[in-house]
């Protein structure tokens, strides 16, 4: 129940930071499948500032729907900063939005590797011109992962529009 409280306060401040810049935010979102846009749209009168989010889970979806590169997804993996950047840049692109976050990760229990450990997520904030990743290791089964993305996700929205 307190993480859920966290994240209702951390999506009014992102409201409340969007209103103040008069900003559209979008989600492209891998592993939390849809968990940033409905923190996002559990405030009430998100629409002034949300409009379209993404769940690009296969690699597919992410070349259709966000124009991600086929050779960039086989170079370097959809969990990479390569590949979020490109997300947030197309997410934002395509819904015409100011700000964007893109989440890319392996939440487990399976699909880890040396390189890329289960709880590995990579994060980009941006726009259609400039973005910045991150990446994380988290602890947890699959749902503590997901749920510390979606925290991340929501923070670096706040800390870009608060530059």
């Amino acid at each position: 129940m307190e993480h859920e409280e966290e994240l209702l306060e951390l999506s009014e401040r992102l409201g409340d930071a969007c209103r103040r810049r008069t900003a559209k935010v979008t989600t492209a979102e891998s592993c939390t499948g849809g968990g940033v846009a409905v923190a996002i749209t559990d405030i009430a009168g998100s629409s002034d500032y949300f409009e379209t989010g993404y769940v690009t889970y296969a690699d597919g979806a992410k070349r259709r729907l966000l124009k991600v590169s086929g050779s960039l997804l086989g170079g370097y993996g959809a969990v990479s900063q390569e590949a979020v950047e490109a997300m947030v840049k197309g997410a934002c692109l395509d819904s015409g939005a100011d700000i964007g976050v893109a989440v890319s990760g392996i939440a487990g229990p399976e699909g880890g590797s040396d390189e890329k450990p289960v709880g590995t997520v990579w994060f980009a904030w941006g726009d259609a011109s400039r973005q910045q990743a991150e990446r994380h290791v988290f602890e947890g089964d699959r749902r503590a992962v997901r749920r510390q993305a979606v925290k991340v996700a929501l923070e670096g929205l706040i800390r870009w529009l608060e530059k």
